[in-house]
């Protein structure tokens, strides 16, 4: 493939709406559909952002043969289904974090898209912008030292409505699926696969996670300490801390354009400013994998996406936090 991506975007809310202006600033992408339940969001949808194909169907979007790559943002529930459609109809497939509810539903659209030889991706955004990349060449290169802890939080205090998709159990809502993946995630991309996860929450009356604090344990005694809230706003950066220096990612660190990184006794701040909002990062990733033949990426693997969510698995476990559809 050599020509621009076409790209479709499975869904209309607030997270599709930020996708579809990421693509305008993305190299190598053009946004040509839109699919949805209702033909009137999907018209209004493509009328904002100026789609020649609008479908009132998930199905229509994922048979339509201009459409390269698809971008799944619907509510969590909906992510393995819809993704599921989309390989099924031939289509690359970039799926709105959380990739699914748990576990076992990742292991399985893995297992599909694998079967299939087509694309698929968890769309953890933040590992794309630039400032991340740069943290992630510091940390290869011994900038710190050995890593020996990760601290990551992300909370904010949303309006409590019961049937909304951040407090409704129906909806997989509460803080650990909402932001709190970014700090698994980022701990993940740090320092691997925990052997051991702890943690307390808050369940709320709707019976979701309102709260979270989690301690990570890696081999050689590494740790993370991440926390996360949907009803506490918290300071949303992250540090990694080293056996020479320390890393710290300003806020937001999940959109980072800062960071200071202290060494040698002395502290350096680094500004690396976005092109565009961010979203276009990961979509110029996905074209480029696209173009190389790749199924797969290597910045953010699918084993492990499959990881992160057997970790948020465990978690939710011993906070005794199921969801109705589970």
């Amino acid at each position: 493939m050599t020509q621009n991506v076409r790209w479709g975007i499975l869904a209309t809310g607030a997270i599709a709406k930020k996708f579809a202006e990421g693509l305008r600033d993305a190299r190598g992408a053009e946004l040509v559909a839109v699919g949805s339940r209702s033909q009137d969001k999907a018209d209004a949808f493509g009328k904002q952002f100026n789609v020649p194909h609008c479908h009132g169907s998930y199905e229509a979007l994922a048979a339509d043969a201009d459409v390269d790559a698809i971008y799944v943002a619907t509510p969590h529930p909906q992510h393995k289904p819809a993704a599921s459609l989309c390989l099924e109809g031939g289509k690359a497939v970039l799926v709105e974090k959380p990739f699914t509810v748990n576990a076992r539903e990742a292991r399985e659209l893995v297992a599909l898209a694998r079967a299939k030889k087509r694309f698929c991706m968890e769309a953890m955004w933040t590992r794309f912008i630039p400032a991340i990349v740069r943290v992630r060449e510091l940390v290869a290169s011994g900038a710190i030292g050995e890593v020996r802890m990760v601290a990551a939080d992300f909370g904010f205090r949303g309006g409590l409505n019961p049937e909304g998709r951040l407090f409704n159990p129906r909806l997989a809502g509460g803080g650990l699926l909402d932001v709190g993946v970014y700090c698994v995630s980022f701990a993940s991309m740090i320092l691997g696969t925990p052997v051991a996860t702890t943690g307390a929450a808050h369940i709320g009356q709707t019976g979701v996670d309102e709260q979270a604090g989690m301690v990570l344990t890696y081999e050689g005694g590494k740790l993370a300490v991440l926390y996360t809230a949907v009803r506490t706003q918290t300071p949303v950066e992250a540090s990694i801390l080293g056996t020479d220096g320390r890393i710290r990612i300003h806020n937001p660190f999940f959109k980072a354009s800062k960071l200071t990184i202290t060494a040698g006794g002395k502290d350096e701040t680094v500004e690396i400013p976005l092109r565009g909002n961010g979203y276009n990062y990961q979509a110029e990733h996905v074209g480029q994998c696209l173009r190389d033949g790749r199924t797969e990426s290597d910045i953010m693997p699918l084993d492990e996406t499959i990881s992160i969510m057997e970790t948020m698995d465990a978690l939710r476990a011993q906070w005794k936090l199921r969801y109705p559809m589970e």
